[in-house]
């Protein structure tokens, strides 16, 4: 005896449970939708203040600050001191910028709602990595530059006023 020939119903039966099932996992949507469009808002921003602000920090750190920084140095120790935490806080800008740039494409994906095979670890680590950078500058390095610079106020306005000339707008060239 066949359950859908002699019980025609039993079909129906069946087809529900399959669609009931189906509507359990729908109804999960919502949930996961808020989440979903939260990672591409946050993978969009940080793309732009990654290369915005983050790349221009380090910029204006190794172009301007480090600098003024060795040249107010006095000779010997305080030097030797300086020239090694610049060239320490410079490698770790070129290998904090190298994580990012690895992880971009992926990033970048993310913030279209595309499938991403970015490396969570990878962003657990340029996180914990970069706090422990900004730490050490804050804690080892900036206080050193304000006691050096801070000998002569002639070179803390020097380097505010190179910092501002270099980010101020440019006027538009007269044609």
């Amino acid at each position: 005896m066949n359950a859908t020939t002699d019980d025609p119903l039993t079909g129906f039966r069946h087809c529900h449970t399959g669609i009931v099932r189906r509507l359990h996992e729908l109804n999960e949507l919502p949930e996961l939708i808020e989440p979903a469009a939260r990672a591409r808002s946050l993978a969009e921003r940080s793309l732009a203040f990654f290369r915005e602000a983050v790349f221009e920090h380090h910029m204006d750190e190794e172009r301007e600050l480090f600098p003024a920084v060795l040249a107010s140095a006095e000779p010997g120790d305080e030097h030797n001191r300086v020239q090694a935490i610049v060239q320490r806080l410079t490698q770790q800008h070129r290998e904090l910028e190298a994580l990012w740039k690895s992880m971009e494409k992926d990033l970048r994906r993310v913030a279209k709602g595309q499938d991403s095979d970015l490396d969570t670890a990878d962003v657990r680590r340029l996180v914990n990595e970069y706090q422990a950078h900004a730490l050490f500058e804050e804690l080892d390095f900036l206080p050193l530059a304000q006691a050096i610079l801070g000998r002569n106020g002639n070179h803390l306005a020097a380097l505010g006023l190179s910092l501002h000339l270099r980010h101020a707008p440019q006027p538009a060239p007269y044609v």
